[in-house]
């Protein structure tokens, strides 16, 4: 029997959607996902609820274990789950585009300030 692999792929769209909305404005798109994805009780995105809001992201036929692996990747504490911060933290590592870009957008923000 072969092993199931699954590949979800995505559209990097976070390049873009800084370009339209400002750093403010997709820092805050970033954080209403969060908002989306997390468990309003804990304040943070658990297994349980990313399981459960996985529709929202298409993700629904994933397994157990993807959701596992995808939290591990963001979880920086250690604790299982992703506060906001990791949430944000690990949207700018998986787009190669914002990983590309970001010092030109963040020196633009900082110039933007500035004046």
């Amino acid at each position: 029997m072969a092993a199931y692999e699954s590949a979800v792929d995505f559209e990097d769209y976070f390049p873009s959607m800084i370009v339209r909305l400002g750093a403010e404005g997709f820092i805050g798109e970033l954080c209403n996902g969060f908002q989306l994805l997390m468990d309003c009780e804990k304040g943070l995105i658990t297994f349980e609820s990313l399981k459960r809001n996985s529709f929202l992201l298409g993700l629904q036929d994933m397994a157990d274990d993807e959701f596992a692996c995808m939290l591990q990747e963001g979880d920086l504490d250690g604790d299982g789950n992703l506060n906001q911060l990791e949430f944000c933290i690990l949207m700018f590592r998986l787009s190669p585009g914002l990983m590309d870009g970001s010092k030109q957008w963040v020196q633009s923000e900082v110039d933007h300030v500035m004046i």
